[in-house]
């Protein structure tokens, strides 16, 4: 079979950026037709591009749109802190002698920033207070941990709300207070008028109460004492943007949500998300507690929150702890303690944080010269682009591409800019391929990534908003923990239905080339153009076995008989450390005989890869199977250390290695090893061997076609330290392939970074070593390894697992350790080689066991094996063999 000739593409990338130029240019004139008026600061001090260029450098070449998570700071706001605090001197705030200035300048700062703060929400300093704590947690903490909870209080929350409102719930359930997560709608006979007057629907779920028999006996009576009830909402839904109705304030203090009338009710705004871009108006709409996060306002300082309380709120507070500088007295040896009467004093424990409180001030001068009015118009016109775009992406067959959440239905430009708007800038959706699958929210994360696209997935710390959208039940999502599903995985289908979704959220340094790149990411990779099971392809393409845009499966024809020989054989010792080569290797119960069979781990008993250590590329091993010795050397030691390969007698158990989110059966090298790789690795590690027996996988691909399915039995495998199968395998003509694409790749991107373009010979290029394989063979046509199902090598046959999942390792250069800062090669796999999920490159196989008594016989690999000057030598001790120059014979396909 022919190879693939190395092609540059130069003229062709100049067009497409040309292309690509005037595309952009259109666009963003369409999108200031119709926002020109609230985009970018027409009429402030610095346009937003302006901005970006003086303030926020740091952002070329990335896209951030993760505001939502937290919003970035400028550059001049950090300067000048940091000049701020050079040049003053500030003491504690709590030792206010009148000889001390530097407490007295600290005092000063700490009551102007609370007072900055409450301007920021339109609060009187007579009305509310300020309280700092450690972040908007921490603030709604305080407030659960000191609300005057009793068995006939209540507490009512939306479902759509963070995961630190829903934990007040425990204080509320030990205490004995009833707990209520309701629902709001507009009521269909709202009255007409200004938002305040408004009728609301409000739906209660089950209540949820503990007992005395219950978690804790500790309830309060409320009998011959007031009741209070708190209900809490938030300003803007971190997950979808959907802002709530502030006229649900006075609605709830006066009684009017529920039938239940004991007592008084308070209201608790989380406004951490809602601040930075539409602070709430509190004295239009009272309420009696809102939580602050001050860096998703401005960024800097991080650590730091505050809660804002009224006046009548603060006096219900009822704090069990002290702690320094909150008390006017207290006794050590006596149960005495008169506890400070100014609120702020008596909630504030110990010193607090007043360098950061002295940066608060630095951050709103940012604001308030942009103008939070116009910071409002400027997302909201980047969130009403963006979400229509969004929308309107069709599949060739009509379906609707992407869902999106919140209150994006019929909305116009005046919806988004406008005051009062019910839509926040933040766009939370999920997508469906053309076939009605959904797209996973892992697959969209690791792919904005490679593109330098900062966004966030999952649920957002929001379990509610996320059920309400995602259409989950409570059982649905017990059943989701159950089958091993948590916040942070990446379990992000289950049975056809995501666990999580996308979420794209605007900041007021965000531009409309922001909007754009992320748009192109959504066009490129998720938007399929036609059916690729019945469009005809293009010769160079017949081999791929994924389609460039379609992620759906397509035929590739067979090789043809061609010979495919085995051109290499590496064995990788250590995980995550370089290999050797060998002519000949025998075979173990796990695929290569010792093959990532040892591994490093950190004192915490975390796994150490290049990802994270990257100067693991640098640790050289060889294996010397006469003397029994694994010889490991690194350029920056003076010599080398031998471990014994079969030294498990003297080894002590390792407790604590987990691989893949599993525990895994390990053993200890000994501390000289552990001395030896801390120091080669200038960092704390230890060096494991793995358990026999301990570590074994499911069978990931089912046999198709009429083969000897006795054969292969769908049996668990056992495996070393190797994340998914025992066996890589990577096709030479296939690396080619990749190769000649990357020409034409790398060269667009050269252009459109306005970089000068590279001549022939520097046209970025990977070799086989990239992908860490265990075995290359060479004679196949390009990718025809997507399409082998068995296989045999000599006298050894083997079962395909299926392709292997890349990540960003194949992004490291093996020779070097360093990472390409173009996202290479794994961008470009990406455009061709991505299915369900996955970026596939390479096959993972696995040794078909019950073969192993009916030998195969093959004179054509009599020649390779009496020409390995090693041979000999292992077949004295290892009757299972693979050799370099064997014969690769394809036993089955998939479409046998």
């Amino acid at each position: 079979m022919h190879q693939m000739a190395y092609m540059p593409v130069i003229a062709p990338s100049r067009k497409r950026h040309e292309r690509s130029t005037q595309k952009l240019s259109s666009q963003k004139s369409s999108f200031l037709k119709e926002y020109g008026d609230d985009y970018g600061y027409q009429d402030g001090p610095i346009s937003v591009d302006e901005l970006r260029s003086k303030e926020f450098a740091r952002l070329q070449g990335s896209v951030y749109l993760d505001h939502a998570g937290t919003t970035l700071y400028a550059e001049n706001q950090l300067k000048s802190v940091l000049l701020e605090f050079s040049t003053r001197l500030y003491g504690n705030p709590r030792i206010q002698y009148i000889q001390s200035e530097s407490s007295t300048l600290s005092s000063s700062i700490v009551k102007a920033a609370r007072a900055q703060v409450l301007a920021s929400c339109n609060a009187s300093a007579e009305e509310y207070s300020c309280v700092f704590t450690s972040g908007a947690t921490a603030a709604l903490k305080l407030v659960g941990e000191t609300f005057p909870w009793t068995n006939e209080s209540q507490y009512m929350y939306t479902t759509e709300n963070h995961n630190s409102v829903l934990g007040i719930r425990e204080y509320a359930l030990d205490l004995g207070a009833t707990v209520t997560p309701v629902d709001i709608f507009p009521s269909s006979s709202k009255l007409s008028g200004e938002s305040g007057s408004e009728e609301f629907d409000v739906r209660k779920r089950s209540s949820q109460v503990r007992g005395p028999s219950g978690t804790s006996s500790d309830h309060i009576s409320s009998r011959g004492h007031a009741v209070y009830n708190l209900f809490a909402f938030p300003h803007e839904c971190n997950f979808s943007g959907a802002k709530f109705d502030l006229g649900l304030v006075s609605y709830v203090q006066e009684g009017r949500h529920t039938h239940f009338q004991r007592g008084q009710w308070l209201v608790l705004l989380d406004a951490a998300k809602g601040c930075s871009t539409s602070p709430p108006d509190l004295r239009k709409f009272p309420a009696d507690f809102v939580a602050i996060s001050f860096y998703k306002i401005f960024g800097y300082p991080t650590g730091l929150g505050a809660l804002l309380v009224r006046k009548g709120a603060s006096e219900l507070m009822k704090k069990k702890y002290f702690g320094g500088g909150t008390v006017a007295v207290s006794i050590a040896d006596e149960d005495f303690v008169q506890r400070r009467l100014n609120v702020e004093e008596r909630l504030e424990d110990g010193t607090i944080s007043f360098l950061s409180i002295a940066a608060l001030r630095h951050g709103f001068t940012v604001l308030s010269q942009l103008n939070m009015a116009a910071i409002r118009r400027h997302t909201g016109s980047l969130t009403g682009y963006t979400a229509s775009k969004l929308d309107a992406f069709r599949h060739y067959n009509g379906l609707q591409v992407c869902t999106l959440y919140g209150n994006h239905a019929s909305k116009m430009k005046k919806n988004y800019c406008d005051p009062h708007s019910d839509q926040g800038p933040i766009i939370a959706f999920n997508m469906k391929r053309a076939d009605g699958s959904w797209i996973g929210s892992r697959e969209v994360e690791k792919l904005a990534s490679l593109r330098r696209i900062h966004l966030r997935t999952g649920c957002f710390c929001n379990p509610g908003a996320c059920a309400k959208y995602l259409g989950l039940s409570s059982n649905d999502m017990k059943e989701n923990f159950e089958a091993g599903h948590v916040c942070w995985d990446d379990n992000d289908v289950i049975n056809g239905r995501p666990t999580g979704a996308v979420r794209v959220s605007f900041g007021y340094m965000s531009t409309f080339e922001d909007c754009s790149s992320f748009l192109d990411l959504i066009s490129t990779y998720f938007v399929e153009r036609y059916n690729s099971k019945t469009a005809p392809l293009k010769e160079k393409d017949v081999n791929c076995l994924f389609s460039v845009v379609s992620n759906s499966f397509v035929e590739t024809k067979p090789s043809g008989g061609s010979t495919v020989s085995l051109q290499s054989i590496i064995v990788y010792p250590i995980k995550s450390c370089a290999g050797f080569t060998a002519k000949s290797w025998p075979l173990g119960d796990c695929g290569l005989l010792y093959d990532r069979d040892w591994l490093i781990k950190s004192t915490s008993g975390e796994v150490l890869t290049q990802k994270k250590c990257p100067s693991m590329w640098s640790i050289k091993t060889h294996i010397d199977l006469e003397t029994g010795i694994l010889h490991v050397e690194a350029p920056n030691m003076k010599g080398g250390i031998d471990i014994p390969l079969n030294n498990v007698a003297n080894c002590e158990p390792s407790s604590n290695v987990t691989l893949c989110s599993n525990p895994v059966g390990a053993n200890q090298c000994g501390l000289d090893a552990d001395r030896w790789f801390s120091e080669a690795l200038e960092t704390p590690c230890s060096l494991v061997k793995r358990d026999v027996k301990s570590r074994f996988i499911k069978p990931r691909r089912s046999t198709i076609g009429s083969g000897d399915k006795k054969v292969f039995e769908e049996e668990e495998t056992e495996l070393s330290f190797a994340n998914e199968g025992q066996i890589l395998l990577v096709s030479q003509s296939s690396v080619d392939n990749l190769n000649s694409r990357l020409v034409a790749s790398t060269s667009q991107r050269d252009y459109e970074r306005n970089r000068e373009v590279r001549s022939d010979k520097q046209h970025f290029q990977v070799d086989v070593k990239r992908f860490r394989p265990n075995l290359v063979v060479v004679g196949s046509e390009a990718y025809d390894e997507d399409l082998w199902d068995t296989l045999a090598i000599g006298d050894e046959q083997f079962k395909v697992r299926g392709g292997c999942n890349r990540c960003t390792m194949v992004n490291i250069d093996q020779s070097s350790g360093k990472r390409e800062a173009l996202s290479e090669p794994l961008a470009t796999l990406a455009s061709y080689r991505r299915f369900k999920g996955q970026i596939n490159f390479g096959i993972l196989i696995e040794q078909a066991r019950h073969c192993t008594d009916r030998r195969l016989s093959s004179k054509e690999d009599e020649t390779s094996k009496d020409s390995n000057v090693d041979s000999d030598i292992l077949k004295r001790s290892h009757n299972r063999l693979v050799h370099v120059g064997q014969r690769v014979r394809v036993v089955q396909t998939l479409t046998n």
